[in-house]
């Protein structure tokens, strides 16, 4: 298997025999921490640091496997251009409504009544999207695991775009509650691979992925899984000023509480509503602006240190939703009573 995945352009690396997990580092590795790319063992053939040091190299691979047969098959899913939907099927207590789907509030009156995995929060939220299921998606390679899960893959069909990977990133950016993500800064166990707990098998009879589906692609982008570059500058849009003297005192009250809802955001990562909460603060910020009652600059940039806080792996889409509001507020001078 893991000179299939290679002749399919998928770097691999050994997982540690009977186990889902890298096998150790060498000794040196692991008394000294230190940055991969900089370590001696990878470009000598040793296969320290997990997915770092995965290769398509066929010699590589094969001295890899002759000296430990039983080791598992690691897929580095960013140098692959994989995109892996990891549907779990652990039993753990269901959160409230509220965090089940990234972002997404789920009414009251929709029933909920067994749900108990990812599989429902994935199916549920392709139903609200009016898309198809992804974990009955017959099309891809689909590989169910030991414990009842379900890897989906897809290949990322866009050159320019770079998703991150969910699992075990620092800020947690699950797609759902009990549906992660595997991208680049993860791997992917291939199938085939045997475990304690079992064999992951590959579902159906099609063994390649197929591109990714645009509807995903667009959760992806709105639950922060994308990897942008550094913004460039972006120029402030040009609001209209009424003449009179701005009243910052009498905006500030009226813009403070908006203010302290997306900072109370930063508590999680999902489910906070923080789009349209971050969208209604700088649409209000654009129409007090516009009316005179506040600098569109200073406002601008209160906005984004707020934003910040809240989701600071999302910068990009952060300043796209504040210009846009401040623009589309600006249409509309909001004009407030109090002292300046």
């Amino acid at each position: 298997m893991a000179l299939w995945c290679a002749a399919q352009g998928w770097p691999v690396h050994p997982l540690a025999p009977g186990r889902k997990t890298p096998g150790a580092n060498c000794p040196e590795c692991r008394d000294h921490r230190h940055d991969p790319k900089t370590c001696p063992c990878l470009p000598d053939g040793r296969p320290c640091h997990g997915f770092h040091a995965a290769t398509t190299d066929p010699d590589r691979v094969n001295a890899w496997w002759d000296a430990q047969p039983a080791a598992g098959v690691g897929v580095a899913c960013g140098p692959a251009r994989l995109v892996v939907i990891d549907v779990d099927a652990h039993r753990a207590p269901v959160p409230d409504r509220m965090r089940l789907l990234a972002g997404i509030p789920i009414p009251d009156q929709v029933d909920l009544a067994g749900l108990a995995s990812g599989f429902d929060t994935l199916a549920l939220l392709a139903a609200y999207r009016r898309q198809p299921d992804p974990s009955l998606d017959e099309t891809t390679l689909r590989v169910r695991t030991p414990s009842g899960g379900l890897h989906v893959w897809y290949r990322n069909p866009w050159p320019d775009l770079e998703f991150r990977c969910s699992v075990g990133s620092s800020t947690k950016v699950a797609l759902a509650w009990q549906v992660d993500v595997r991208a680049t800064g993860g791997y992917i166990v291939a199938p085939s691979t045997r475990t304690g707990e079992g064999t992951y098998r590959a579902e159906g009879t099609v063994r390649h992925p197929a591109p990714l589906p645009q509807w995903l692609r667009d959760e992806l982008v709105r639950t922060g899984h994308l990897i942008q570059p550094p913004p460039p500058k972006r120029e402030v849009p040009a609001i209209p000023r009424a003449r009179h003297r701005a009243k910052t005192a009498a905006a500030q009250r009226v813009l403070a509480p908006l203010l302290e809802e997306l900072a109370a955001c930063g508590a999680a990562t999902e489910g906070t509503g923080f789009t349209e909460k971050l969208n209604r603060a700088a649409y209000t910020a654009g129409g007090l602006a516009a009316a005179g009652h506040l600098e569109v600059a200073d406002v601008r940039e209160e906005l984004l240190q707020a934003a910040h806080q809240a989701r600071p792996w999302q910068t990009a889409r952060n300043e796209r939703i504040i210009d846009t509001g401040l623009a589309a507020g600006s249409a509309r001078p909001l004009h407030v009573k109090g002292r300046p």
